[in-house]
């Protein structure tokens, strides 16, 4: 039987470029900033990180193999695998032409997009999973069953609470009533439209598609790979996004890399890691 792992000890990489510097991350459990110029290497980490998470997630190979050179320490150690998301940020044009005949949805257009159009199907499971729990706390005939239900539900509307406080100066509200994620968007004259997600500015998606993610893994140990995630965010919300992402999900593990002083400004100095610290 396979065994999840809580998180992610270590991260090594041989030969990270062909000068052959060999990379050794010893990894915290709740944040890890990796910093340095360009070229350095941080997107390389993390995409090459990425790559051997999927791998051991399809069963593929074990978190000790490192055929390509990338081994992977999980905690417990006996763990055979690890729950994990990867965020991109760069909302670029989608050019996979497969990719844009499969989609059922013309509005979806840019990489940011495509993100948050997965992201709404995993919405849509996570939504009838919780509302199967709370059926079942709510007929269990147990009275302190009565309190769990409720909090069963907290996470979606912190989620929505968070958006909404996010999106306020652009007076956008997520619509409570929609099964799908879609905004109400109130007009200078006072009336309101419906917004969909590839509407948004990408800061805006940018956002949605982090805490969304966040949201649906519905606050289980995980690994969270970002590579510079502050693209196109307001400063004000650089400088929110860790502690965003850990008050909705107090048990991820967050991995990113980043040029912006911003993400570490409110307390996060000491979980920052130079590439050249780490390499051989």
């Amino acid at each position: 039987m396979r065994k999840r792992g809580d998180y992610i000890q270590s991260i090594e990489i041989q030969a990270l470029w062909k000068g052959g510097r060999h990379i050794t991350w010893e990894l915290q459990p709740d944040v890890n900033i990796l910093s340095g110029i360009n070229g350095v290497g941080k997107s390389t980490i993390i995409n090459h990180s990425a790559r051997m998470l999927d791998a051991i997630d399809r069963g593929e190979l074990a978190p000790g193999d490192a055929p390509q050179g990338v081994k992977i320490k999980l905690m417990p150690e006996d763990a055979t695998y690890i729950k994990f998301d990867v965020i991109r940020s760069f909302d670029r044009p989608l050019l996979h032409s497969d990719l844009l005949e499969k989609l059922s949805d013309s509005r979806v257009k840019t990489e940011l997009d495509w993100q948050i159009y997965r992201l709404q199907k995993r919405f849509l499971d996570y939504q009838v999973n919780i509302g199967n729990r709370i059926i079942e706390l709510l007929t269990s005939g147990n009275p302190d069953d009565q309190g769990k239900a409720a909090e069963v539900s907290a996470p979606k509307t912190q989620f929505q609470d968070m958006i909404d406080e996010l999106f306020a100066d652009t007076h956008k509200k997520i619509d409570r009533k929609s099964n799908e994620i879609q905004f109400i968007q109130t007009n200078s004259n006072g009336g309101t439209e419906i917004i969909t997600p590839y509407q948004l500015s990408s800061g805006e998606k940018q956002m949605l598609a982090i805490l969304l993610t966040v949201l649906v893994e519905n606050r289980e140990p995980y690994a969270l790979l970002m590579d510079e995630p502050e693209i196109s965010l307001h400063i004000d919300w650089q400088q929110r996004l860790i502690d965003l992402i850990r008050q909705l999900n107090p048990n991820v593990q967050i991995i990113l890399s980043t040029h912006s002083p911003a993400l570490i400004m409110d307390g996060w100095m000491g979980n920052v890691t130079e590439v050249g610290d780490i390499s051989n």
